[in-house]
């Protein structure tokens, strides 16, 4: 068994593992970050694609005097703008309307998004308006009637590919990284503290990772990994499922999305722009952790009947993909609350024998989520960390403007290496919207015959396929065709008319770790 000595030990590579071991990283620590399936294959890459504050978080501080709510809305706000900055290429804003159906209505989401615009202080990205009637109309012609509504401005992003670059950049600077690397026992000293922790790969072969410190980022499975350490840890987890689908048809052409702002069971609903389709969600149901990546037909129903009560003139939505993902939260303290109720707060908990774990949270706040986490650490190394070192992200350069310019550049070189197709200008936009600076490098190390576009849906390249496997770790067909790109959650038969070319390329370069088949979204093996 190979033994291996690190300061820190990440279990999960989820947004707030790769976050934490990115967090450590820039802070001089040597990290271990392992992954049981893939760099977040979990509910890291099922999220409605949102960084918001979360204006229904907001409704409910006012409504119930609730400060928690308050705090979460604006950190969330301040980290919104944060990933925008540091990520221009795979986060951009976006406007979202809320309809009214009444003056008095008008005037009430405008105050309150006034309100969420105030809390963002100085990092707003954008002040709500009003918008009449006829802008509703000409933005989202499909809408049925309405008073007018109010718009405001939040942040889309790639969830999958913002979590595999935390985690590709902490590997870039020394971070020791393993997927498909299941921790299966964790030792003790005489004491009682950690002193390792045992992992076994896809194949079988267990390794010893002996630290100072270890991290659970697991998710909605932190309570396995905290009974491992102390078998009477009481369980901290609730999962509640949220599911998502994809309409073919763009019910929002001009950029618009929409905030059903009330549903039947409290939560806002959102319909966004997604890929030149519609991105529907979401749903809010207590589940089990195995159940957590499957939407329900009775979830997509409800989701599908919202659709046609506010697009009355789609009567025959097309549903082209579809996924769910787990929220990890915290279990409250009244176990009769509705999990739609509950506060999207983390915790950071340290067990008696050392081992750190963070609960909760959201997408947005990985950054303080990690943050918090390294502060634990601290406590159980003695000593204080050093301040974190520059480190752009993959991608990105050290600034905003720089990143910004190096895009503008490059987008020429880009045309000159691409063929002629009529899906060029397209191809252009999606390697800057996925690799951003490092788009060029990878066009260039490719054969003319290796950059033809494959799909009119995502126009990824047979290159970018092989970057997956070489460079990112994608180890099966939905590694690469849910994650690395997102064409399985666009349009899942077109990902599946592509899996048998990126299987083959798998095969070719003697990784495939299993694959999933048909692609559904579901952790690999």
């Amino acid at each position: 068994m190979a033994d291996h000595q690190v300061d820190l030990l990440v279990i999960g590579a989820g947004a707030s593992g790769a976050s934490v071991a990115y967090e450590a990283t820039r802070r001089g620590l040597s990290v271990a970050l392992l992954e049981a399936g893939d760099i977040g294959g979990g509910t890291s890459c099922r999220s409605t694609k949102l960084l918001h504050g979360g204006v229904r978080y907001l409704e409910l501080a006012f409504k119930t005097l609730d400060l928690a709510q308050l705090r979460l809305v604006r950190e969330a706000l301040l980290e919104r703008s944060h990933w925008l900055t540091q990520a221009p290429f795979l986060a951009q804003r976006l406007e979202l309307a809320l309809p009214t159906k009444q003056l008095w209505g008008q005037a009430y989401y405008r105050v309150g998004l006034g309100m969420y615009d105030a809390l963002a202080g100085q990092r707003s990205i954008g002040h709500s308006r009003l918008l009449s009637q006829q802008q509703m109309h000409q933005a989202l012609p499909l809408l049925k009637a309405c008073q007018g509504g109010v718009a405001y401005s939040d942040g889309q992003f790639d969830d999958a590919r913002l979590n595999l670059l935390l985690a590709l950049t902490a590997e870039q600077r020394g971070a020791t990284l393993r997927t498909r690397c299941r921790v299966v026992q964790l030792d003790t000293d005489a004491t009682g503290q950690l002193k390792a922790a045992i992992s076994e790969s896809a194949t079988g072969q267990r390794e010893r990772w002996c630290a100072s410190a270890f991290v659970n980022a697991t998710g909605i499975r932190a309570d396995e990994i905290r009974q491992m350490a102390e078998a009477d840890a009481p369980p901290r987890m609730l999962t509640s499922r949220g599911a998502h689908i994809v309409l073919e048809q763009n019910l929002c052409p001009e950029g618009l999305g929409l905030l059903v702002p009330s549903t039947a069971d409290g939560r806002v609903l959102f319909m966004l722009p997604f890929h030149g389709r519609t991105l529907v969600g979401t749903t809010d149901e207590a589940c089990t952790k195995e159940s957590a990546t499957c939407p329900s037909p009775e979830e997509e129903a409800y989701l599908l009947n919202y659709v046609r009560d506010w697009f009355p003139q789609l009567q025959q939505p097309k549903v082209s993909s579809r996924w769910a993902g787990g929220r990890p939260l915290l279990k409250p303290a009244d176990q009769g609350m509705d999990s739609s109720r509950v506060v999207r707060e983390h915790e950071v908990e340290t067990l008696a024998c050392g081992l750190v774990s963070v609960m909760g949270g959201k997408w947005t706040t990985c950054r303080p989520m990690a943050e918090d986490t390294l502060t634990a650490v601290e406590r159980q190394l003695g000593r204080p960390l050093p301040i974190p070192e520059p480190m752009p992200l993959q991608g990105a350069a050290e600034s905003l403007q720089a990143t910004q310019d190096g895009l503008q550049r490059q987008r020429q070189q880009l045309e000159a290496l691409l063929p002629d197709t009529a899906l060029r200008g397209a191809q252009v936009a999606h390697l800057q919207g996925t690799y951003g600076l490092e788009a060029v490098a990878l066009i260039e190390r490719a054969e003319p015959s290796r950059r033809k576009p494959l799909s009119p849906v995502i126009p990824l390249c047979t290159a970018e396929l092989v970057h997956a496997i070489q460079r990112e770790h994608a180890r099966s067909s939905s590694d690469v065709l849910a994650r690395r790109c997102r064409l399985a959650m666009v349009d899942l038969s077109e990902a599946e008319r592509l899996r048998p070319q990126v299987e083959a390329l798998l095969d070719q370069a003697g990784v495939a770790a299993g694959s999933t088949s048909p692609i559904n979204h579901q952790l690999n093996p």
